[in-house]
């Protein structure tokens, strides 16, 4: 595995990992409810334009990944949809450059 495919999939290990400790930490200090962490997402302008800013990020990466797909027909790039939106950009960009950069036969 070349180095840039091995930083890629270290950036997606750090992208799923360290987020997600803040939404634990948020969840375990105010219950487990997601509509109340979204809820807290659009607490103020500046949360909410990040939350924004995020979204229209993955709506690109997911119209990016889909385009590549139909055109390389590499199908395990599509796991990098739900990473995008179950976990976050921060996971689901650098997966599929990781999944991307892999050879297809």
């Amino acid at each position: 595995m070349s180095p840039l495919r091995m930083l890629y999939l270290a950036l997606a290990v750090w992208g799923a990992i360290h987020p997600m400790t803040y939404f634990v930490a948020w969840l375990r200090a105010n219950g487990w409810s997601l509509p109340g962490m979204v809820e807290a997402w659009h607490a103020n302008h500046a949360t909410s334009g990040l939350v924004w800013d995020l979204t229209i990020a993955a709506a690109a990466l997911v119209v990016w990944i889909l385009a590549e797909v139909s055109v390389r027909r590499n199908w395990l790039a599509l796991v990098a949809i739900p990473a995008t939106f179950g976990i976050g950009v921060s996971c689901g960009l650098p997966l599929y450059l990781f999944l991307r950069t892999r050879a297809v036969r």
